[in-house]
């Protein structure tokens, strides 16, 4: 079954980009012999290959468009063209095709090449396989009799085959242990390295006195399961980039600075304060500072969550991040580049990103106590049977065997496999997981903390019934609401054309910025915009206001809950978790959402900073916070918490900061991921379990020189088998 995911605008779109893309440089362009610029735009919302040949195809056709690649795996594109070529015109280009878009910083991005340590196990995996089966052939001809120089020669083709391949495929086990040697520590990697070492080196010796068992196909399984193991591992990782970077991507990088003799567009780090920048509408503002001309209304939602656009004019107070809405604005710089909120911001998100990876996974925890242990048992063997026989062979053969059966596979299957399960599961269920411990640390949440805005409600508000609203009122009020650049009047606009109003004869309509709209309707002024501005007492719900000759009508507006928010709060609290509401928003909107959800514990008004804080106050008090959000202003917090998720709807920063990704639109699989976290942890220490359990059986076996290396490497393969095994009952065991 497909995973249930947001609707996909290249698959609607897709097929009209190639008819609306025309009037550019067309397919193949390679420039007027000029240096290329390069530009970088997110496309948060890609995510198939229609998506990638629309992306493409359009902006081949754009003036200046040399070349133009969309790389998936990090929904964004890169662009070859001409110098001078505007990015927000080509941002704009693609969000108008369907493809919302925005610009990147490249300056701020690392370079990211292909998952080179995926290819590069998988790799190293089929080596080993390949060899592994060919070792395996000559060893049946050993084993079905083959004696003397036929047995010595088999033996010497198999150290031909094998060593090598041991050399090649060994080396991600051999710089592990290498590097924990070091600086005199253990971990997993060194009884691996160990065991598989002595196993090629006993063969070696063996072959060459021509004994009668050579133990490479033992080394090389050995190796072949490990790899397996580590590569299911890396397979639940996701390649995510810094969310500090990302942040500081999404910081403007260029600003139109006012001069004597001008205007100039510089990059943003040649600011400084005292500077006069122009804010067009539509862009995002660069700096921190004041506004000093114009009036205008700030969408300032990624910083603070409030879902109101908010009134600027004169020695109003900007912040780097927020987009211009209606008129143009020009601000006296204050902060500029790494002085800035935006930036310090980023620096927080690093700080708690840095805190959080040093989780220690239940896999770590349980090498520190095994890596040891598994070293004093071989030691012991070896030293032990050397006394009671004197015979070196032989106590460096059990000595391998007890390393090779102890040899960590099943501890290194037991967490991979069991995620690989879960997440295939969650997958399924619209929830993507980034993260390599993300599923150990849902399991242990106590407590989820919600954004509001664009997280448990769909953040775009839409009027309320517009059933009992003079139907003269409602075409005066489309006929202005149209002609505006404010969200809530594009609202208005649609839904009064959806009820079937068409627009008055209003004439001469103007807008002015950071109030509202105004025209003229049958020889008198009809305006449309804010309370304040019509004289009206604004009320504690969002909306907007028509003034019809002296009538005023208010246009209330409503942010929907989120599909599935009420069955993700109720399954959260079925579970055991305490359940609360943060919020930049107003007061008056956080009651209304927190009362319809049975949310008691929600706060208003919260800024970025605060919401960091307040998810590392409960974690220091002993809660383990699952933070859920969608929004710039977010990000510190989801960074803070023990475990974070983001809905694909969010800006891709926030996504990228977060452990899991839900999908679809829906929050309804929240519940059920933190019932399958904790189900998988169960798994994992059940697997750890088994492990335990053939150690006890099989250890006594080694000890007392009664397993082969072969036999044991054998063994060690049953045991991963078990093991993994019992990881797949997660994907058909049900929710009680």
């Amino acid at each position: 079954m497909a995973a249930p995911v947001s609707a996909c605008p290249a698959c609607i779109a897709a097929p009209l980009a190639e008819e609306r893309a025309g009037n550019g440089a067309g397919s193949g362009y390679a420039g007027d012999g000029r240096e290329a610029q390069r530009i970088i735009l997110s496309l948060p919302a890609i995510h198939c290959a229609a998506c990638i040949a629309g992306v493409e195809a359009g902006l081949s056709r754009q003036p200046g468009v040399r070349q133009a690649r969309v790389n998936l795996t990090l929904k964004r594109v890169t662009i070859e063209a001409d110098p001078g070529t505007s990015p927000k015109a080509l941002a704009e280009y693609l969000t108008g095709l369907g493809y919302e878009a925005y610009e990147l910083d490249p300056s701020q991005i690392s370079a990211q090449g292909l998952d080179k340590r995926g290819r590069d196990l998988l790799m190293r995996l089929g080596v080993a396989g390949f060899a592994m089966m060919n070792v395996m052939l000559l060893s049946i001809s050993v084993w079905s009799g083959a004696t003397d120089a036929t047995r010595d020669l088999f033996h010497w083709v198999s150290a031909a085959i094998a060593l090598p391949a041991i050399a090649f495929s060994g080396q991600v086990f051999f710089r592990s242990a290498w590097s924990a040697l070091r600086v005199g520590r253990l971990n997993m990697d060194v009884p691996i390295s160990l065991a598989i070492l002595l196993a090629a080196g006993l063969s070696l010796y063996e072959t060459a006195q021509s004994g009668e068992n050579a133990y490479f196909d033992a080394a090389l399984s050995l190796t072949f399961f490990l790899l397996a193991g580590r590569y299911l591992d890396h397979r639940t990782r996701a390649i995510a980039r810094s969310a500090a970077e990302e942040l500081a991507a999404l910081e403007v990088p260029r600003a139109t600075r006012l001069t004597e003799s001008g205007e100039e567009v510089v990059p943003v780090a040649e600011l400084l304060p005292g500077d006069r920048v122009r804010v067009v509408p539509g862009a995002r503002v660069p700096v921190d500072g004041v506004v000093v001309e114009g009036e205008s209304e700030l969408d300032r939602a990624l910083i603070t969550g409030e879902s109101d656009p908010v009134f600027a004019g004169p020695e109003a107070q900007v912040t780097a991040g927020e987009v211009n809405l209606t008129g143009p604005l020009v601000v006296r710089v204050q902060a500029a580049g790494q002085n800035t909120v935006l930036h310090r911001l980023a620096e927080l998100v690093a700080l708690s990103e840095n805190a959080r990876n040093r989780y220690t996974s239940l896999a770590d925890r349980a090498a520190q106590i095994y890596a040891p242990l598994v070293h004093v048992l071989a030691l012991v063997a070896g030293i032990g049977w050397y006394i009671a026989t004197g015979d070196a062979r032989l106590s460096i053969g059990i000595a391998v065997a007890v390393l090779i059966i102890t040899c960590p596979c099943a501890l290194g299957l037991a967490v991979p496999a069991v995620t690989t399960a879960a997440s295939g599961r969650l997958f399924r269920k619209g929830v993507l997981l980034k993260s390599p411990t993300a599923i150990e640390r849902l399991a242990e949440a106590t407590d989820v903390v919600f954004d509001k805005t664009g997280t448990l409600t769909l953040g775009n508000p839409r009027p309320d019934d517009l059933a009992g609203v003079d139907p003269q009122a409602l075409a005066v009020a489309r006929a202005l609401a149209q002609a505006s650049a404010h969200p809530l009047g594009r609202a208005l606009a649609a839904a009064i054309a959806g009820v079937g109003v068409k627009p008055a004869p209003v004439t001469e309509i103007s807008e002015l910025p950071g109030h509202g709209v105004r025209g003229l309707w049958k020889g008198q002024e009809v305006r449309l915009g804010r309370a304040e501005w019509l004289g009206a007492e604004p009320g504690a719900r969002t909306a907007t206001w028509l003034d019809l000759g002296g009538s005023l009508t208010a246009f209330t507006f409503t942010d929907a809950l989120r599909p599935g928010a009420a069955e993700a709060v109720a399954a959260l609290r079925d579970l055991g978790l305490g359940v609360k509401l943060l919020s930049g928003d107003a007061p008056g909107a956080v009651e209304r959402i927190a009362g319809e959800l049975g949310i008691t514990d929600w706060q208003a008004g919260v800024l970025p900073e605060d919401k960091a804080r307040i998810v590392q106050e409960m974690g220091a008090a002993g809660a383990r916070v699952l933070m859920v959000g969608d929004g710039l202003n977010d990000t510190a917090a989801l960074a803070a918490a023990h475990v974070s998720l983001s809905p694909a709807s969010a800006l891709e920063a926030t996504r990228v900061v977060s452990d899991m990704v839900l999908l679809g639109a829906s929050l309804a699989p929240l519940g059920e991921a933190v019932w399958l976290a904790r189900r998988a942890t169960g798994r994992i220490k059940e697997n750890f379990g088994i492990a335990a359990a053939y150690n006890a059986v099989a250890v006594p076996v080694a000890l007392a020189g009664l397993a082969t290396p072969l036999a044991a490497a054998l063994a060690m393969s049953a045991s991963s088998i078990t093991v993994s095994l019992n990881s797949l009952r997660l994907l058909w065991e049900d929710r009680k």
